[in-house]
């Protein structure tokens, strides 16, 4: 374009010919007058004809070209941007010629102020700044304003503002950076406005391209180039996706630059004309295609160190288009100052605002008061990346030329934690060279989470299309030109911009869709940019290898093809990250800590690889260079030490709490899917252990696990957890929540391990217990006391999943009574030296909570440990008198007493099956705290091994009937008191000191005497009358008396016990302190109500969760609601999965403890799943501690039952029990027995814990992992009825979604308000194997019902509430009487 007849000889003016001072005075002359006359309303135009108007104009032409050190150019300026109004706004100061033609002399007059713009001497000066910034906003209020623009006018202006761009920004250095930037900013507005009025012709599409790329070495065209781009691709969206598609926001500056009125049509080709502008990006670090300038002078810019920061400018620009079509967008409020350290480069910024302070005065023109406030106003919100939150400016480490730099450090097995404090040698020759900063050119990594991408993005190959060759190129810029194979040495000026390329290229491939698939050609380049970006032996980029790690935190949970084979190179990089404790190497531009959260959830990706595909070969792909001595050849099953060894060294090298959260429970998924595998028995032969021998340079992978079987690890693992949890994390709460429900996990995992190693850790728990009780009063808060509760707990899994290790071991016992007494009083009786008795010391716990955890940890001791699971049924009144109906004449049966005020004791005297012969038996239903027992109790007279299997015998050997034949005849039998011998002692003195009894004793005992000696008489005279009178005396044999058939075995019970004396009986005559033993009334009307609600609580956590199948596309309830009513809409593995959650019981049913998977396809039937949707049947799973009911909601369960109002005058039936506690019934609300609708449930048990609680647990099975987003929850939460209304916020939702792997992805959504919210195995970004499934889903639903009952005062323990709801019962239904009243009613019949 310059090189065209208007561009140079054409406007050159006739005063030119003559000498200078000659052309200066005309000039002047000339110009002043015209000058004058423009800020004179009332004044009219001296120019009247062409010809006048023509001469004047060459001699303003002239005057442009003069020297500023006068006021000529100026008004030279001034007459000419008041003349081109005449295409806005015509006055009577604008000659007329130009208003009756003003199209043809505004096309001259933009040839004639190009003459302002040329090269000169004095253009760094504000008076030439300024004067600049005139003319190009008065053109920028023509294209705006103007409405009578010809075609020829709009080409005329757009050559112009090329010619003026093309004049500054082509050499090497602009005059003015601020003026390079309104110039762009110009220029691209007035194009824009262009295409909306009259688009431009394709050859001024070409010249523009072609210019633009001669300029791409400035940082204003780049800046401003994706600053419009940005504006048209938010337009652009707005028209080609549905309104639900999420919105890219752009600041209001830039979405106002693109004119409302343009239509859809030439929205979307100038949107695709403005991308390919600039050509090819990347063509920015290629010598000899930046700019038109000689390479001499190219080589002083690549000097300067701008480029590479102009590339990463580019790169950023192309990255947030393509994240706006993933619709991930993320809007930067960021300065841009804080992104552009020590590279001497400045944000846009308005310059009228920087004028005054460099001294310029300008004068007053009419124009100038239309000049319009559009400019380079502020920095654009957005056009710079964020800041990360930990990003540290540190100081460069002195260089030493003994040891490396840190960021090369090798670790020592064994001594991760120690490791980077000792620099090792490393040979490789391509190292960065400093410490800290990689490059003063980088700036930061974008590292907070970003959005999930939109259901409705593109796919991945149209992405590709548009800009996977600028990304792809960048990505792999910088290689040395000698070598010719695709493995290189990168550049690290060009790391900033191959970081932005590498991280875009992962968000592109990682946001496919289930069902998509991706051309090979695509996907092997994308492997290769990987490969050589995941190197960590020589050549390493930590600004690529960090922006890897970043954004393909789900890369292999997305199905790629042939991704695993990158398996060996990514566990290099996460060596070479998360076992460095320091990181400098890329603190410098990204927070170490977000670089290693990233990492984490890419190693919990990884870590089932090994055991899923145990054989798979990982080759090497490309040549050794590139794989180095990290990546050797193997199957995935010999990677799996290296996985255990980085997880093990990362938990030693993490300092932040979040990320070492996850890291647990990593471990935990771990050890029970390799658990599960072996148990299985589908190990296969180990290959050979590839860490044999290693090379002086090589990183040391941790700790050297020399046995990677589960049992081996669950000892490694216990082990570092205890001694942290006591240690190092003791001080932080939710750490301590999460470490303690990984132990609990632990502990349920089935490995055989020594016993030691589970006393060890037990003990430990009790440390750590006595540890948190005992920080000073100051310390102590409701979270401290979380903790303590959760402890205790942990501690019951131990002792319910392991009871024998305390009753072999009697300091283990010891030591946990020891913990039980030190919450329940808040301190030991045994400290130090000093012993004190528990009569003696003052009840003090920590809380009321730390108390009752610690009383449910004794009841847990002494009669759960070693207990569970219990045989048979859990027994009522009616059950145990063989009753199918609630009635009350079963309760009338029994005598009731309460012991100690806690325990009701419900007895029945009658035996419970017939027998031959009666015997003494006693039935007791025993309610307490801890729940409901039932023993029957015989009384014998034998041992056992005496007693026969029909009959009891009696003391008393059965006679026959017939009589003696010595009957009647009388002995003679001497009876004697004293021995023989005795009447051979003499008689002394002091035996006469005793008076013999006839002399002691008084008239009244005389009588009573005689009347003996009578009776004694009269008894011998009717003995001897037999032999007086020689008559025979027929006497019977004495019998056996027969057995007694009625017994009051109650009294004797309770008299055995020692609870029928009159201390126990006594009114204590304090206030609200009962006697020992109450007596309770039955006869009062309620009372079997009240005792049917205390059997429904639970005694035990008791909670449930809904699961819910979502077929591809499926968006509304009633969709997802039908697929469970066949098994033919759901897939295989679903139905597996559900027979891992629990086992199959009656929703109506008793029987809880009976695990009998056995039945669930005889349930299952062809259903499937919404046979368990709590109208005849339910999952449920039960364990010591907990029992969850898992249902699973179907259409016709909807129609039934859960479409009735919650408040509908109905009586109460089995599907509004299914979720309603029975603590809240009270006495009004509860049905009426006439109607008894609890015949048919009785105790329905499947209710949750959550007493007024709004939180919901739901797992949803996404066959399309997409349909997440658009998952209708708020429809569906009216499926699941509670008491309360369930808001989205304290819904937990768990999504499963099935690889083609075989593997499951978990994704996490869970109320992220709380503190403590980060609930345990499960997270966000996991990949468990289908063995370990049902597990871990179960572990993550128990924890997030455990945190809600920490966070909250509306959830007692069940321990709590049924003692409330005994109290209550003493209470109402205590039987007032005095103690021989009570005695009496004893052996009277209930």
């Amino acid at each position: 374009m310059d090189q065209s007849p208007s561009s140079g000889r054409g406007d050159v003016s006739v005063l030119s010919c003559f000498l200078p001072n000659v052309g200066r005075d005309v000039a002047v002359a000339v110009v002043k007058p015209l000058r004058l006359g423009l800020g004179n309303p009332d004044s009219c135009s001296l120019l009247h004809t062409d010809r006048q108007v023509k001469w004047t104009m060459e001699v303003l032409c002239y005057g442009l070209t003069l020297p500023l050190d006068g006021d000529t150019v100026k008004q030279c300026v001034d007459v000419y941007t008041d003349w081109l109004t005449a295409l806005v706004s015509p006055r009577d100061s604008i000659p007329p010629p130009i208003s009756r033609e003003p199209n043809l002399y505004v096309q001259k007059i933009l040839r004639h102020l190009y003459s302002l713009f040329l090269p000169r001497s004095d253009q760094v000066s504000p008076v030439y700044l300024s004067l600049c910034q005139q003319v190009l906003c008065a053109v920028q209020s023509l294209a705006r304003e103007s409405a009578v623009m010809s075609r020829d006018t709009w080409e005329t202006v757009l050559n112009f503002l090329l010619r003026v761009n093309h004049t500054m920004l082509a050499p090497p250095t602009t005059a003015s950076e601020q003026l390079s930037e309104l110039s762009m900013a110009v220029l691209f507005e007035v194009w824009l406005l262009s295409c909306s009025r009259c688009f431009p012709s394709r050859s001024l599409w070409q010249t523009g391209r072609q210019m633009l790329s001669s300029w791409r070495h400035q940082p204003a065209v780049v800046e401003q180039w994706s600053r419009v781009s940005s504006a048209l691709t938010s337009r652009l969206l707005l028209l080609t996706f549905s309104p639900s598609f999420p919105p890219f926001k752009v600041p209001d500056e830039d979405a106002a630059l693109i004119p409302a009125d343009m239509d859809d049509e030439r929205v979307s080709h100038t949107w695709f004309r403005f991308l390919h502008l600039l050509s090819n990006p990347v063509d920015i670090s290629r010598q000899g295609l930046v700019g038109s300038s000689p390479p001499s002078v190219e080589e002083t810019i690549r000097g300067d160190g701008h480029l590479p920061h102009i590339f990463f400018r580019a790169m950023r620009g192309v990255s947030t288009q393509v994240d706006a079509f993933l619709g991930v967008a993320v809007v930067n409020k960021e300065p841009t100052e804080q992104l552009l350290p020590q590279t001497g480069l400045t944000s846009r910024t308005n310059l009228r605002d920087r004028l005054p302070s460099i001294g310029v005065t300008v004068t007053k023109s009419p124009f100038r008061d239309r000049i319009p406030t559009y400019g380079l106003s502020r920095p654009r919100s957005g056009s710079a990346p964020p800041t990360p939150v930990n990003t540290l400016s540190l100081p460069s480490a002195p260089p030493s030329t003994s040891s490396p730099p840190p960021h090369i450090r090798r670790l020592k097995a064994g001594n991760v934690s120690k490791a980077t404090s000792k620099p090792m040698t490393s040979s490789s020759p391509h190292t960065w060279k400093s410490s800290t900063c990689p490059s003063p050119y980088f700036p930061p990594l974008y590292s907070s989470p970003r959005p999930s991408p939109s259901p409705l993005r593109c796919n991945v190959d149209s992405l590709l299309h548009l800009f996977g060759r600028w990304l792809f190129d960048a990505a792999l810029v910088g290689r040395d030109p000698a070598d010719q194979c695709d493995v290189t040495v990168m550049s690290e000026r060009w790391a900033a911009g191959r970081a932005e390329a590498c991280g875009t290229l992962c968000r592109i491939f990682t946001s496919k869709k289930t069902a998509e698939d991706i051309l090979s050609v695509y996907l092997s380049r994308f492997y290769l940019v990987l490969l050589q970006g995941l190197q960590v032996s020589e050549g390493v980029c930590p600004p690529v290898l960090a922006s890897i790690l970043l954004n393909s935190t789900c890369l292999f949970c997305c199905d790629l093809r042939g991704v695993n084979l990158l398996l060996p190179s990514f566990i290099s990089a996460l060596e070479h990250v998360l076992l460095d404790r320091e990181l400098l190497r890329f603190k410098c531009f990204v927070s170490p800590v977000d670089l290693r959260r990233a990492s984490i959830l890419t190693l919990l990706s990884l870590l089932p690889l090994p055991l899923q595909f145990p054989s798979v070969q990982s080759e090497v792909l490309l040549d050794r260079r590139l794989s180095g001595d990290d990546v050797p050849a193997g199957s995935f099953l010999s990677l799996k030490p290296r996985l255990i060894s980085v997880l093990m060294g990362a938990l030693q090298t993490e300092t932040d709490a979040l990320n070492t959260q996850i890291i647990v429970l990593a471990m935990l998924n771990l050890v029970q899917d390799l658990a599960l595998l072996e148990a299985a028995g589908q190990t296969q032969q180990k290959a050979a252990s590839p860490r044999g021998a290693t090379s002086p340079n090589k990183r040391s992978r941790g700790h050297a696990v020399h046995s990677d079987s589960a049992g081996i690890l669950w000892v490694q693992f216990v082990r570092l957890l205890t001694q942290r949890l006591s240690a190092q994390w003791r001080n932080d709460s939710a750490l301590c929540l999460s470490v303690l429900e990984v132990l609990g996990g632990l502990a349920k995992v089935e490995v055989s391990v020594e016993e030691n190693e589970r006393r060890r850790a037990l003990s430990l728990i009790c440390s750590y217990i006595v540890f948190q009780c005992s920080r000073p009063p100051p310390l102590h808060s409701r979270d401290l006391h979380s903790v303590i509760v959760a402890a205790f707990y942990c501690l019951n899994v131990w002792l319910t999943q392991h009871p024998t290790t305390p009753d072999l071991h009697q300091e283990s016992l010891s030591e946990v009574l020891e913990i039980v007494e030190l919450g329940i009083s808040g301190s030991k009786s045994r400290q130090d030296q000093e012993v004190r008795s528990k009569e003696e010391k003052d009840l003090n716990p920590a809380s009321l909570r730390v108390k009752e955890a610690a009383e449910a940890t004794l009841s847990c001791v002494m009669q759960v440990s070693g207990a569970f699971p219990f045989h048979g049924t859990l027994a009522d009144e009616d059950a145990l008198i063989g009753c199918s109906t609630s009635s009350d004449s079963s309760v009338k049966k029994f005598r009731y007493f309460v012991v100690d005020g806690s325990v009701i004791l419900a007895m029945l005297e009658q035996p419970q099956e017939p027998e031959p012969e009666p015997r003494p038996s006693l039935t007791v239903l025993i309610r307490g705290p801890s729940g409901s027992h039932t023993w029957t109790l015989q009384h014998h007279l034998q041992p056992r091994e005496g007693r026969t299997t029909t009959t009891q015998q009696t003391l008393f050997p059965e006679h026959g009937g017939a009589a003696q034949v010595d009957a009647g005849i009388q002995r003679g039998v001497k009876h004697q008191l004293l021995s023989e011998s005795m009447d051979r002692v003499f008689t002394v003195k002091a035996d006469l000191s005793i008076p013999d009894l006839h002399e002691t004793v008084s008239k009244e005992v005389q009588k009573q005497l005689e009347s003996v000696r009578a009776a004694f008489k009269r008894c011998r005279q009717v003995e001897a009358w037999p032999q007086v009178s020689e008559k025979p005396v027929d006497m019977t044999t004495c019998r056996t008396p027969s057995p007694v058939t009625k017994f009051q075995t109650a009294r004797v019970f309770l008299s055995h016990l020692g609870l029928l004396t009159p201390e126990t009986l006594k009114d204590s005559g304090t206030s609200g302190v009962l006697p020992e033993l109450v007596s309770l009334d039955s006869s009062l009307p309620g009372f079997s109500e009240d005792l049917r609600r205390l059997d429904r609580l639970p005694s035990r956590n008791c909670d449930s969760a809904f699961v819910f199948y979502v077929r591809a596309g499926q968006r509304t309830a009633a969709e997802i609601l039908n697929n469970v009513e066949s098994s033919s809409s759901v897939s295989s593995h679903f139905l597996e999965f559900l027979s891992s959650l629990g086992w199959p019981v009656e929703a109506g049913g008793r029987q809880v403890f009976k695990a009998n998977r056995a039945e669930f396809p005889a349930v299952l039937a062809d259903s499937g799943g919404s046979v368990f949707n709590g109208e005849k049947f339910v999952l449920k799973y039960v364990d010591a501690l907990t029992e969850i009911t898992f249902i699973v909601p179907s259409s016709s369960s909807h129609v039934i039952g859960w479409s009735k109002s919650p408040g509908a005058a109905e009586p109460m039936t089995e599907s509004h029990l299914k979720l309603q506690s029975p603590f809240v019934l009270n006495k009004d609300s509860a049905p009426k027995p006439a109607s008894s609708p609890l015949d048919k449930v009785k105790s329905f048990r499947f209710v949750s814990s959550f007493v007024n609680s709004d939180s919901k647990i739901v797992m949803v099975w996404v066959e399309r992992f997409e349909d997440i987003e658009s998952f209708p929850s708020s429809d569906l939460l009216s499926e699941t009825k509670t008491e309360t209304v369930t808001s989205l916020s304290n819904t937990q939702l768990i999504f499963i979604h099935p690889l083609k792997s075989g593997l499951y992805r978990i994704c996490f959504h869970g109320n992220a308000n709380s503190k403590l919210s980060l609930v345990i195995p499960l997270v966000n970004g996991s990949v468990v194997s289908k063995r370990s499934l049902g597990f871990l889903v179960r572990e993550t639903v128990i924890n997030c019902c455990h945190r809600r009952r920490l966070e909250t005062d509306s959830a007692p323990p069940p321990r709590l509430r049924r003692k409330q709801m005994i109290s209550d019962i003493i209470l109402r239904y205590h039987r007032r009487c005095s103690e021989p009243a009570f005695y009496s009613a004893l052996f009277q019949d209930p």
